[in-house]
Protein backbone atom coordinates (compact mmCIF):
# COMPACT_ATOMS: atom_id res chain seq x y z
CA UNK A 1 0.00 0.00 0.00
CA UNK A 2 1.54 3.30 -1.08
CA UNK A 3 1.73 6.13 1.50
CA UNK A 4 -0.86 8.87 1.46
CA UNK A 5 0.10 12.07 -0.41
CA UNK A 6 1.41 14.68 2.01
CA UNK A 7 -1.11 17.31 3.11
CA UNK A 8 -0.03 20.11 5.44
CA UNK A 9 -2.02 22.98 6.85
CA UNK A 10 -1.68 26.33 8.58
CA UNK A 11 -4.43 26.99 11.10
CA UNK A 12 -4.29 30.51 12.57
CA UNK A 13 -6.70 31.88 15.14
CA UNK A 14 -8.08 35.26 13.92
CA UNK A 15 -7.78 37.12 17.21
CA UNK A 16 -4.95 39.44 16.11
CA UNK A 17 -2.32 40.10 13.46
CA UNK A 18 -0.23 37.49 11.66
CA UNK A 19 2.78 37.15 13.95
CA UNK A 20 6.21 36.53 12.44
CA UNK A 21 6.24 33.12 14.17
CA UNK A 22 2.93 32.20 12.56
CA UNK A 23 4.21 33.41 9.19
CA UNK A 24 7.24 31.12 9.49
CA UNK A 25 4.99 28.19 10.47
CA UNK A 26 2.84 28.80 7.39
CA UNK A 27 5.96 29.02 5.24
CA UNK A 28 7.40 25.78 6.64
CA UNK A 29 4.11 23.99 5.93
CA UNK A 30 4.05 25.28 2.35
CA UNK A 31 7.71 24.36 1.80
CA UNK A 32 7.25 20.82 3.11
CA UNK A 33 4.20 20.33 0.89
CA UNK A 34 6.15 21.58 -2.13
CA UNK A 35 9.17 19.45 -1.18
CA UNK A 36 7.08 16.28 -1.09
CA UNK A 37 4.81 17.08 -4.01
CA UNK A 38 1.86 17.39 -1.64
CA UNK A 39 -0.78 20.02 -0.87
CA UNK A 40 -0.82 22.97 1.52
CA UNK A 41 -4.14 24.00 3.09
CA UNK A 42 -5.38 26.91 5.21
CA UNK A 43 -7.92 26.68 8.03
CA UNK A 44 -9.14 29.65 10.04
CA UNK A 45 -9.77 28.47 13.61
CA UNK A 46 -12.49 30.94 14.49
CA UNK A 47 -14.60 28.95 16.93
CA UNK A 48 -14.02 31.67 19.56
CA UNK A 49 -16.65 33.94 18.06
CA UNK A 50 -16.24 36.67 20.70
CA UNK A 51 -12.53 37.20 19.99
CA UNK A 52 -12.44 36.36 16.28
CA UNK A 53 -12.86 39.40 14.06
CA UNK A 54 -13.23 39.99 10.33
CA UNK A 55 -10.42 42.54 10.55
CA UNK A 56 -8.07 39.90 11.98
CA UNK A 57 -9.06 37.41 9.25
CA UNK A 58 -8.37 40.06 6.61
CA UNK A 59 -5.00 40.88 8.24
CA UNK A 60 -3.98 37.21 8.19
CA UNK A 61 -4.97 36.77 4.53
CA UNK A 62 -3.22 40.01 3.59
CA UNK A 63 -0.06 39.00 5.46
CA UNK A 64 0.07 35.56 3.84
CA UNK A 65 -0.60 37.07 0.41
CA UNK A 66 2.20 39.63 0.84
CA UNK A 67 4.60 36.93 2.00
CA UNK A 68 3.71 34.76 -0.99
CA UNK A 69 2.31 31.85 1.01
CA UNK A 70 -0.72 30.63 -0.93
CA UNK A 71 -2.88 27.61 -0.04
CA UNK A 72 -3.77 25.03 -2.68
CA UNK A 73 -7.50 25.24 -1.93
CA UNK A 74 -10.03 27.72 -0.57
CA UNK A 75 -9.65 28.40 3.18
CA UNK A 76 -11.79 26.40 5.60
CA UNK A 77 -13.55 28.31 8.39
CA UNK A 78 -13.79 26.18 11.48
CA UNK A 79 -16.91 27.75 12.98
CA UNK A 80 -18.90 26.72 9.89
CA UNK A 81 -18.22 23.06 10.75
CA UNK A 82 -19.73 23.13 14.25
CA UNK A 83 -22.48 20.63 13.32
CA UNK A 84 -19.85 18.16 12.09
CA UNK A 85 -17.92 18.60 15.36
CA UNK A 86 -21.03 17.90 17.44
CA UNK A 87 -21.80 14.85 15.31
CA UNK A 88 -18.30 13.51 16.00
CA UNK A 89 -18.73 14.00 19.75
CA UNK A 90 -21.96 11.99 19.63
CA UNK A 91 -20.01 9.18 17.93
CA UNK A 92 -17.53 9.09 20.81
CA UNK A 93 -20.37 9.20 23.33
CA UNK A 94 -22.11 6.26 21.67
CA UNK A 95 -18.84 4.29 21.61
CA UNK A 96 -18.23 4.85 25.33
CA UNK A 97 -15.20 7.05 24.66
CA UNK A 98 -16.88 10.15 26.07
CA UNK A 99 -19.33 10.88 28.90
CA UNK A 100 -21.75 13.53 30.13
CA UNK A 101 -20.40 15.46 33.12
CA UNK A 102 -22.81 17.35 35.40
CA UNK A 103 -20.26 18.98 37.70
CA UNK A 104 -21.18 22.52 38.68
CA UNK A 105 -18.68 25.34 38.38
CA UNK A 106 -18.16 25.33 42.16
CA UNK A 107 -17.68 21.55 42.27
CA UNK A 108 -15.22 21.67 39.42
CA UNK A 109 -13.16 24.40 41.08
CA UNK A 110 -12.99 22.40 44.32
CA UNK A 111 -11.82 19.34 42.40
CA UNK A 112 -9.30 21.40 40.43
CA UNK A 113 -7.74 22.78 43.63
CA UNK A 114 -7.48 19.28 45.11
CA UNK A 115 -5.95 17.90 41.93
CA UNK A 116 -3.38 20.69 41.83
CA UNK A 117 -2.42 20.07 45.43
CA UNK A 118 -1.94 16.34 44.75
CA UNK A 119 -0.21 16.84 41.38
CA UNK A 120 -2.70 14.85 39.36
CA UNK A 121 -5.21 15.33 36.55
CA UNK A 122 -8.90 16.00 37.14
CA UNK A 123 -11.21 12.99 36.92
CA UNK A 124 -14.92 13.68 37.12
CA UNK A 125 -17.05 11.38 39.30
CA UNK A 126 -19.48 11.28 36.37
CA UNK A 127 -16.93 9.33 34.35
CA UNK A 128 -18.45 6.00 35.46
CA UNK A 129 -21.98 7.07 36.37
CA UNK A 130 -25.21 6.75 34.42
CA UNK A 131 -26.93 10.17 34.48
CA UNK A 132 -30.52 10.26 35.75
CA UNK A 133 -31.26 13.70 34.34
CA UNK A 134 -29.89 13.82 30.79
CA UNK A 135 -31.51 17.22 30.15
CA UNK A 136 -29.77 18.95 33.07
CA UNK A 137 -26.91 21.37 32.20
CA UNK A 138 -23.75 19.43 31.43
CA UNK A 139 -20.63 19.17 29.31
CA UNK A 140 -19.36 16.16 27.40
CA UNK A 141 -15.87 15.03 28.37
CA UNK A 142 -13.39 12.73 26.68
CA UNK A 143 -12.91 9.42 28.50
CA UNK A 144 -9.15 9.11 28.36
CA UNK A 145 -7.16 6.00 29.35
CA UNK A 146 -5.98 5.81 32.97
CA UNK A 147 -2.97 3.62 32.31
CA UNK A 148 -0.04 3.47 29.93
CA UNK A 149 1.64 6.19 27.94
CA UNK A 150 0.95 8.26 24.86
CA UNK A 151 4.08 8.36 22.73
CA UNK A 152 4.68 11.19 20.26
CA UNK A 153 7.43 10.59 17.68
CA UNK A 154 7.93 14.26 16.97
CA UNK A 155 9.52 15.07 13.61
CA UNK A 156 11.57 17.84 15.23
CA UNK A 157 11.95 16.98 18.90
CA UNK A 158 12.14 13.21 18.68
CA UNK A 159 10.28 10.86 21.02
CA UNK A 160 8.13 12.49 23.71
CA UNK A 161 6.24 10.40 26.28
CA UNK A 162 3.15 11.40 28.27
CA UNK A 163 1.72 9.41 31.18
CA UNK A 164 -1.99 9.00 30.47
CA UNK A 165 -2.88 9.29 34.14
CA UNK A 166 -1.60 12.88 33.99
CA UNK A 167 -3.84 13.84 31.06
CA UNK A 168 -7.24 15.06 32.27
CA UNK A 169 -10.57 14.21 30.67
CA UNK A 170 -10.83 17.31 28.55
CA UNK A 171 -14.15 18.86 27.62
CA UNK A 172 -15.24 18.07 24.06
CA UNK A 173 -18.58 19.87 24.04
CA UNK A 174 -19.42 22.82 26.29
CA UNK A 175 -22.73 23.17 28.08
CA UNK A 176 -23.96 25.52 25.31
CA UNK A 177 -23.19 22.89 22.68
CA UNK A 178 -20.04 24.62 21.41
CA UNK A 179 -17.19 22.24 20.45
CA UNK A 180 -13.79 22.83 22.05
CA UNK A 181 -10.48 23.49 20.34
CA UNK A 182 -8.83 20.07 20.66
CA UNK A 183 -11.90 18.21 19.40
CA UNK A 184 -12.47 20.56 16.46
CA UNK A 185 -8.81 20.42 15.40
CA UNK A 186 -8.78 16.63 15.27
CA UNK A 187 -12.04 16.35 13.32
CA UNK A 188 -11.03 19.08 10.86
CA UNK A 189 -7.54 17.71 10.26
CA UNK A 190 -8.99 14.25 9.65
CA UNK A 191 -11.70 15.47 7.31
CA UNK A 192 -9.22 17.67 5.40
CA UNK A 193 -6.90 14.70 4.93
CA UNK A 194 -4.01 16.35 6.79
CA UNK A 195 -1.07 13.95 7.03
CA UNK A 196 1.55 16.21 8.62
CA UNK A 197 0.97 18.81 11.33
CA UNK A 198 3.80 21.35 11.58
CA UNK A 199 3.22 23.97 14.26
CA UNK A 200 4.81 25.82 17.20
CA UNK A 201 6.11 23.86 20.16
CA UNK A 202 3.56 25.56 22.42
CA UNK A 203 1.19 22.89 21.04
CA UNK A 204 3.16 19.88 22.31
CA UNK A 205 0.78 19.20 25.21
CA UNK A 206 -2.19 19.51 22.86
CA UNK A 207 -0.55 16.88 20.67
CA UNK A 208 -0.85 14.26 23.39
CA UNK A 209 -4.55 14.92 23.94
CA UNK A 210 -5.26 15.09 20.22
CA UNK A 211 -3.45 11.80 19.65
CA UNK A 212 -5.75 10.12 22.16
CA UNK A 213 -8.81 11.55 20.40
CA UNK A 214 -7.55 10.26 17.04
CA UNK A 215 -7.08 6.81 18.55
CA UNK A 216 -10.55 6.89 20.10
CA UNK A 217 -12.05 7.49 16.65
CA UNK A 218 -9.86 4.79 15.14
CA UNK A 219 -8.31 7.30 12.76
CA UNK A 220 -4.70 7.39 11.57
CA UNK A 221 -2.72 9.91 13.61
CA UNK A 222 -0.90 12.48 11.44
CA UNK A 223 2.85 12.91 11.75
CA UNK A 224 3.56 15.89 13.98
CA UNK A 225 6.49 18.27 14.16
CA UNK A 226 6.68 21.05 16.74
CA UNK A 227 9.05 23.86 15.84
CA UNK A 228 10.69 26.08 18.49
CA UNK A 229 9.48 29.63 18.90
CA UNK A 230 11.33 32.69 17.64
CA UNK A 231 13.13 34.73 20.29
CA UNK A 232 14.39 38.27 20.19
CA UNK A 233 18.07 39.15 19.59
CA UNK A 234 18.68 38.99 23.36
CA UNK A 235 17.33 35.44 23.60
CA UNK A 236 14.13 36.48 25.41
CA UNK A 237 10.64 35.83 24.08
CA UNK A 238 9.91 38.05 21.08
CA UNK A 239 7.98 41.14 22.12
CA UNK A 240 7.26 44.71 21.00
CA UNK A 241 10.53 45.95 22.46
CA UNK A 242 12.39 43.88 19.85
CA UNK A 243 10.76 45.80 17.00
CA UNK A 244 8.32 44.41 14.46
CA UNK A 245 6.24 41.37 15.29
CA UNK A 246 3.52 41.40 12.62
CA UNK A 247 4.31 40.52 9.03
CA UNK A 248 2.69 43.78 7.91
CA UNK A 249 5.15 45.75 10.02
CA UNK A 250 8.08 44.23 8.14
CA UNK A 251 6.48 45.36 4.88
CA UNK A 252 6.11 48.87 6.30
CA UNK A 253 9.77 48.81 7.37
CA UNK A 254 10.86 48.34 3.78
CA UNK A 255 11.56 44.62 3.53
CA UNK A 256 10.70 42.67 0.39
CA UNK A 257 8.54 39.53 0.62
CA UNK A 258 11.11 37.36 -1.17
CA UNK A 259 13.73 38.47 1.34
CA UNK A 260 11.39 37.65 4.24
CA UNK A 261 10.71 34.19 2.79
CA UNK A 262 14.43 33.57 2.47
CA UNK A 263 15.13 34.89 5.98
CA UNK A 264 12.27 33.08 7.71
CA UNK A 265 13.15 29.81 6.00
CA UNK A 266 16.69 30.19 7.31
CA UNK A 267 15.40 31.00 10.81
CA UNK A 268 15.67 27.62 12.51
CA UNK A 269 16.53 25.60 9.39
CA UNK A 270 19.50 25.59 7.09
CA UNK A 271 21.11 23.99 4.07
CA UNK A 272 24.81 23.97 4.77
CA UNK A 273 26.23 27.48 4.72
CA UNK A 274 23.75 28.78 2.15
CA UNK A 275 22.32 32.13 3.25
CA UNK A 276 20.72 33.20 -0.03
CA UNK A 277 18.58 30.78 -2.05
CA UNK A 278 15.66 30.85 -4.43
CA UNK A 279 12.13 29.69 -3.66
CA UNK A 280 12.73 26.67 -5.89
CA UNK A 281 15.87 25.76 -3.97
CA UNK A 282 14.08 26.18 -0.65
CA UNK A 283 11.32 23.80 -1.77
CA UNK A 284 13.86 21.27 -3.06
CA UNK A 285 15.99 21.36 0.08
CA UNK A 286 13.51 21.85 2.93
CA UNK A 287 12.65 18.97 5.24
CA UNK A 288 10.93 19.51 8.57
CA UNK A 289 13.18 16.88 10.17
CA UNK A 290 16.10 19.28 9.63
CA UNK A 291 14.56 22.04 11.76
CA UNK A 292 16.74 22.71 14.81
CA UNK A 293 15.45 21.91 18.29
CA UNK A 294 16.52 25.18 19.94
CA UNK A 295 14.70 28.52 19.54
CA UNK A 296 15.80 30.74 16.66
CA UNK A 297 16.79 34.36 17.27
CA UNK A 298 15.65 37.33 15.24
CA UNK A 299 18.79 38.89 13.76
CA UNK A 300 18.18 42.33 12.26
CA UNK A 301 21.66 42.53 10.76
CA UNK A 302 21.24 39.28 8.86
CA UNK A 303 17.76 40.27 7.69
CA UNK A 304 19.21 43.54 6.43
CA UNK A 305 21.97 41.67 4.58
CA UNK A 306 19.46 39.37 2.88
CA UNK A 307 17.08 42.21 2.02
CA UNK A 308 19.95 44.23 0.53
CA UNK A 309 20.67 41.31 -1.80
CA UNK A 310 17.08 41.17 -3.02
CA UNK A 311 16.92 44.96 -3.45
CA UNK A 312 19.87 44.73 -5.84
CA UNK A 313 18.08 41.96 -7.76
CA UNK A 314 14.65 43.65 -7.77
CA UNK A 315 13.14 45.33 -10.83
CA UNK A 316 13.65 49.10 -10.57
CA UNK A 317 10.10 49.90 -11.73
CA UNK A 318 8.76 47.77 -8.90
CA UNK A 319 11.04 49.48 -6.40
CA UNK A 320 9.99 52.87 -7.74
CA UNK A 321 6.36 52.06 -6.89
CA UNK A 322 7.32 50.89 -3.39
CA UNK A 323 9.52 53.92 -2.74
CA UNK A 324 6.79 56.26 -4.01
CA UNK A 325 4.47 54.76 -1.37
CA UNK A 326 7.07 55.41 1.29
CA UNK A 327 7.49 59.03 0.19
CA UNK A 328 3.71 59.53 -0.02
CA UNK A 329 3.29 58.15 3.52
CA UNK A 330 5.87 60.70 4.66
CA UNK A 331 3.95 63.51 3.01
CA UNK A 332 6.59 64.05 0.32
CA UNK A 333 5.85 64.58 -3.36
CA UNK A 334 7.98 63.36 -6.23
CA UNK A 335 8.42 66.32 -8.63
CA UNK A 336 7.03 65.76 -12.13
CA UNK A 337 10.49 66.06 -13.67
CA UNK A 338 11.73 63.24 -11.42
CA UNK A 339 8.81 60.81 -11.85
CA UNK A 340 9.86 59.72 -15.34
CA UNK A 341 13.38 58.85 -14.28
CA UNK A 342 12.67 57.51 -10.78
CA UNK A 343 13.39 53.91 -11.82
CA UNK A 344 16.77 54.92 -13.26
CA UNK A 345 17.54 56.91 -10.10
CA UNK A 346 16.76 53.92 -7.91
CA UNK A 347 19.05 51.81 -10.08
CA UNK A 348 21.83 54.27 -9.22
CA UNK A 349 21.03 54.67 -5.52
CA UNK A 350 19.91 51.23 -4.29
CA UNK A 351 23.49 49.94 -3.92
CA UNK A 352 24.15 49.61 -0.21
CA UNK A 353 20.49 50.11 0.82
CA UNK A 354 19.05 47.58 3.25
CA UNK A 355 15.37 48.58 2.91
CA UNK A 356 13.15 50.58 0.60
CA UNK A 357 13.12 53.20 3.37
CA UNK A 358 16.87 53.57 2.89
CA UNK A 359 16.32 54.10 -0.84
CA UNK A 360 13.70 56.75 -0.07
CA UNK A 361 16.18 58.46 2.26
CA UNK A 362 18.86 58.39 -0.44
CA UNK A 363 16.50 60.24 -2.81
CA UNK A 364 16.16 63.22 -0.50
CA UNK A 365 18.79 65.31 -2.33
CA UNK A 366 17.10 64.69 -5.69
CA UNK A 367 13.70 65.83 -4.43
CA UNK A 368 14.94 69.18 -3.12
CA UNK A 369 13.94 72.26 -5.10
CA UNK A 370 16.18 75.15 -6.09
CA UNK A 371 17.63 77.26 -4.74
CA UNK A 372 18.96 74.86 -2.10
CA UNK A 373 19.84 76.16 1.34
CA UNK A 374 23.44 75.25 2.05
CA UNK A 375 24.37 73.85 5.43
CA UNK A 376 26.93 75.62 7.61
CA UNK A 377 29.69 73.12 6.82
CA UNK A 378 29.33 73.57 3.06
CA UNK A 379 29.26 77.34 3.42
CA UNK A 380 32.50 77.15 5.36
CA UNK A 381 34.15 75.14 2.58
CA UNK A 382 33.35 77.75 -0.08
CA UNK A 383 36.50 79.82 0.22
CA UNK A 384 37.42 82.16 -2.66
CA UNK A 385 39.95 79.61 -3.89
CA UNK A 386 37.40 76.77 -3.84
CA UNK A 387 34.83 78.95 -5.62
CA UNK A 388 37.28 79.65 -8.44
CA UNK A 389 38.13 75.96 -8.69
CA UNK A 390 34.46 74.93 -8.80
CA UNK A 391 33.85 77.52 -11.54
CA UNK A 392 36.52 75.83 -13.63
CA UNK A 393 35.01 72.40 -12.77
CA UNK A 394 31.62 73.70 -13.92
CA UNK A 395 32.98 73.98 -17.45
CA UNK A 396 34.28 70.41 -17.30
CA UNK A 397 30.90 69.11 -16.09
CA UNK A 398 29.16 70.89 -18.97
CA UNK A 399 31.50 69.30 -21.54
CA UNK A 400 31.59 65.71 -20.19
CA UNK A 401 29.24 62.91 -21.34
CA UNK A 402 26.94 61.97 -18.46
CA UNK A 403 28.11 58.39 -18.03
CA UNK A 404 29.65 57.04 -14.86
CA UNK A 405 33.08 56.15 -16.25
CA UNK A 406 33.37 59.46 -18.11
CA UNK A 407 32.41 61.49 -15.03
CA UNK A 408 34.74 59.55 -12.75
CA UNK A 409 37.62 60.04 -15.22
CA UNK A 410 36.83 63.75 -15.55
CA UNK A 411 36.90 64.30 -11.77
CA UNK A 412 40.24 62.50 -11.45
CA UNK A 413 41.72 64.39 -14.41
CA UNK A 414 40.49 67.71 -13.04
CA UNK A 415 42.16 67.05 -9.69
CA UNK A 416 45.37 66.21 -11.54
CA UNK A 417 45.23 69.37 -13.63
CA UNK A 418 44.62 71.47 -10.51
CA UNK A 419 47.46 69.72 -8.70
CA UNK A 420 45.29 68.89 -5.67
CA UNK A 421 43.49 65.92 -4.22
CA UNK A 422 39.75 65.47 -4.74
CA UNK A 423 39.34 66.31 -1.07
CA UNK A 424 40.13 69.93 -1.89
CA UNK A 425 36.91 70.42 -3.84
CA UNK A 426 34.86 67.20 -3.56
CA UNK A 427 33.23 67.88 -0.16
CA UNK A 428 32.17 71.37 -1.25
CA UNK A 429 30.75 70.05 -4.52
CA UNK A 430 28.88 67.28 -2.67
CA UNK A 431 27.41 69.81 -0.23
CA UNK A 432 26.28 72.10 -3.06
CA UNK A 433 24.64 69.31 -5.08
CA UNK A 434 23.01 67.56 -2.12
CA UNK A 435 22.12 70.54 0.04
CA UNK A 436 24.32 69.12 2.80
CA UNK A 437 22.33 65.92 3.29
CA UNK A 438 23.23 62.27 2.84
CA UNK A 439 24.61 61.75 -0.65
CA UNK A 440 26.43 59.11 -2.72
CA UNK A 441 29.78 59.49 -4.50
CA UNK A 442 30.27 62.47 -6.80
CA UNK A 443 29.73 60.61 -10.07
CA UNK A 444 26.48 59.08 -8.80
CA UNK A 445 25.41 62.47 -7.49
CA UNK A 446 25.90 64.07 -10.89
CA UNK A 447 24.22 61.19 -12.73
CA UNK A 448 21.26 61.28 -10.34
CA UNK A 449 20.65 64.98 -10.81
CA UNK A 450 21.44 65.09 -14.51
CA UNK A 451 23.55 67.68 -16.30
CA UNK A 452 21.03 70.53 -16.24
CA UNK A 453 20.13 70.28 -12.56
CA UNK A 454 23.75 69.70 -11.48
CA UNK A 455 24.95 72.83 -13.32
CA UNK A 456 22.01 74.87 -12.04
CA UNK A 457 22.68 73.95 -8.40
CA UNK A 458 26.37 74.65 -8.81
CA UNK A 459 25.63 77.99 -10.48
CA UNK A 460 23.22 78.98 -7.66
CA UNK A 461 25.94 78.36 -5.08
CA UNK A 462 28.66 80.22 -6.96
CA UNK A 463 26.44 83.25 -7.54
CA UNK A 464 25.75 83.58 -3.82
CA UNK A 465 27.77 86.20 -2.02
CA UNK A 466 30.75 84.73 -0.19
Amino acid sequence: MSPRPVVTRFAPSPTGFLHIGGARTALFNQLYARHTGGRFLLRVEDTDRERSTEAAVAAIFEGLSWLGVTPDAEPVFQHARADRHREAVMELLAAGRAYRCYLTVAELETMREAARAEGRAIRSPWRDRTPNEPDAPHVIRFKGPLEGETVLNDLVKGEIRFRNIELDDLVLLRSDGAPTYNLAVVVDDHDMGVTHIIRGDDHVNNAARQTLIYQAFGWEVPAMGHIPLIHGPDGAKLSKRHGAQAVGEFADMGYLPEAMRNYLTRLGWGHGDDEIFTDAQASAWFDVTDVVKSPARLDWQKLGFINAHYLKEADNDRLAALVTRVLTARGETVPAEVVGRLSALIGLLKEGAKTTLDIADSLAFVLKTRPLALDERTQGLLTPETRQRLARLQDQIAATPFEREALEAMIRAFAGTEGVGIGKFGPALRGILSGGGVAPDLATLLLSLGREESLARLNDALLREA
